[in-house]
């Protein structure tokens, strides 16, 4: 029922959406699907932050297994469980196709099913995941930045590879900026702040528990990083952390106390993100997101990756891995916010946006550059 160049209808299709990041990007191809009649079928795991985003964005899933957390075994006994599980559920389904991000379970109950596996992936780095999906999938979609080397050697042929010229948060950006008809200001409007908090700061630790950070030696120099924002800037600044996992929260909360808010709840990051002066990220999607977002964006996360790379070429992103740097940078960013508050006077669009030139600068450069991408969906759709 699938063949390339043809679009067919009423299309059954499974969904195994497993991260926040992939509830955001695949919420409006299960949207747009559903709209040309197709069947869809979502599947998840429990997860904190994939459970409740998928409330607050309205995306219905059905929960099937968990995550195995940061041990190896519990990591393939989670996995295993979780096939066992998804195969009887998928079987009754009977689909013509799946889509996941490289989702391990979807990858071995498609095989298994004998349905066609399309996959999107823009992490090559993230490489247990890409070895046990990428030779085994009908095809493979990423970012045009991602060379076909780096997929080849896990055994999938080129002809199988699709590239679009987008990055993935351009999915969910674009349409959300559609919906705002101000879309000028969309990204920097924001709520009076309070006098003592001259500048807010969101910080996005690591994904600790991921197979390509666990083993990683630099996650200790990742917490001295922050160590160092927290004590130069806490005084006269709002340091907001979003943590990823419990632990992860309750280390942090531990760690500064009352210096930092540290935010408990799952929130809509694209509605945080409008609220902040300065992104710092040790991890990839809400870094990009952030940067095309017109906010000044430091990464300090403790490994590279083809999509950061490229983020930082445009400028877009500033790598740090030293804490005098990190200081000193963030101390600059924040000059330059403060000493453009003249044009903020003296200029009716910027104080209506409640932002300097130099901000207005930045959004306006990352307007163009999501403007010059084209949509993965439109690329996806040619091939069912």
């Amino acid at each position: 029922m699938i063949s390339n160049g043809n679009y067919h209808n009423n299309l059954r299709i499974w969904f195994d959406i497993l991260t926040p990041k992939q509830i955001m990007f695949f919420k409006y191809f299960v949207e747009d699907l559903e709209e040309s009649g197709h069947e869809i079928f979502c599947t998840g795991r429990d997860y904190r932050e994939a459970i409740e985003l998928a409330k607050i964005k309205k995306v219905r899933i059905k929960i099937v297994g968990k995550h195995g957390g940061k041990d190896r075994y519990e990591k393939l006994v989670a996995s295993s469980e979780r096939i066992r599980k998804l195969a009887d559920i998928i079987n009754s389904f009977d689909p013509d196709l799946t889509v996941s991000f490289s989702s391990p379970e979807a990858s071995r109950v498609s095989f298994g099913l004998g349905v066609k596996h399309y996959i999107f992936n823009d992490s090559p780095h993230a490489l247990a995941v890409a070895k046990l999906s990428v030779p085994i999938c009908d095809r493979l979609f990423c970012p045009w930045i991602i060379p076909y080397k780096a997929w080849l050697y896990l055994g999938i042929n080129r002809e199988k590879i699709t590239r679009y010229r987008a990055i993935d948060p351009v999915v969910w950006l674009k349409r959300e900026m559609e919906k705002n008809k101000e879309c000028e200001g969309w990204s920097n409007t924001r709520s009076k702040k309070n006098k003592k908090n001259q500048f807010t700061i969101l910080i996005r630790p690591e994904e600790a528990k991921a197979s390509y950070i666990t083993d990683n030696k630099n996650l200790k120099n990742s917490v001295a990083l922050i160590d160092s924002i927290v004590k130069n800037f806490s005084l006269y600044s709002k340091v907001l952390i979003l943590g990823r996992y419990q632990d992860q929260i309750e280390f942090f909360k531990q760690r500064y106390e009352n210096k930092v808010q540290i935010l408990e709840d799952v929130v809509d990051g694209t509605s945080l993100l409008r609220e902040i002066d300065l992104f710092i990220g040790a991890g990839g999607t809400m870094s990009a997101e952030a940067a095309l977002l017109g906010k000044p964006v430091i990464s300090i996360a403790p490994i590279s990756f083809y999509v950061e790379n490229f983020l930082i070429r445009c400028g877009f992103v500033k790598k740090i891995r030293n804490e005098k740097e990190l200081t000193r940078y963030t101390h600059n960013i924040f000059s330059k916010i403060k000493n453009e508050k003249k044009d903020f006077k003296n200029n009716d669009k910027l104080k209506k946006y409640k932002i300097s030139g130099f901000q207005k600068r930045l959004f306006e450069k990352s307007l163009k550059f999501i403007d010059s991408m084209e949509d993965p969906i439109v690329q996806f759709k040619k091939f069912i």
